[in-house]
């Protein structure tokens, strides 16, 4: 049975996902910034949970989400986009990193499946040799062309893409 939904830290996720692997439970894990939730980010999470038990998300922390997006970024903050995946049904548990990859939240993890959306290519994964070491499986789930928060902010603000 998949525990409550939950927001955990870098600390509390690893004894976490010990008891999951030790009640036989398929870990799925996943990460990103997750800034304005989408349709792609809904299709994506959903396909990702169906590979497993669970689902954690690891979710970049405002300022790693400014380092990368630019200025302006992220349009909700962190407490909020935690609260809105949580309440998404197939996310399980989500956890904010602010390091430059999730290598060490995948390391404390150590997850069953890794997986990505379709612009990041297997062997360009953050963490998927660690997986693959593991006896994990890597997986990157198909794109949802024409939904992106870069093209959502432009439609809002009235530009043109």
């Amino acid at each position: 049975m998949s525990p409550e939904p939950s927001e955990y830290t870098a600390r509390t996720i690893k004894a976490a996902a010990a008891g999951w692997r030790n009640d036989g439970l398929t870990i799925v894990f996943t990460n990103g910034c997750f800034d304005l939730i989408h349709p792609g980010h809904t299709s994506y999470l959903r396909q990702a949970r169906e590979l497993g038990d669970l689902l954690v998300v690891g979710i970049n922390t405002d300022e790693s989400v400014t380092s990368l997006k630019g200025p302006g970024r992220p349009i909700l903050n962190q407490a909020e986009r935690v609260e809105i995946l949580l309440s998404l049904r197939w996310v399980d548990a989500v956890v904010p990193f602010s390091e430059p990859t999730p290598i060490d939240l995948i390391k404390a993890v150590n997850p069953h499946i890794l997986v990505k959306g379709g612009d990041w290519p297997v062997e360009k994964i953050v963490g998927s040799e660690f997986v693959e070491a593991s006896g994990g499986r890597i997986f990157s789930l198909p794109f949802v062309p024409g939904v992106s928060t870069s093209g959502i902010i432009q439609r809002i603000s009235g530009s043109s893409s």
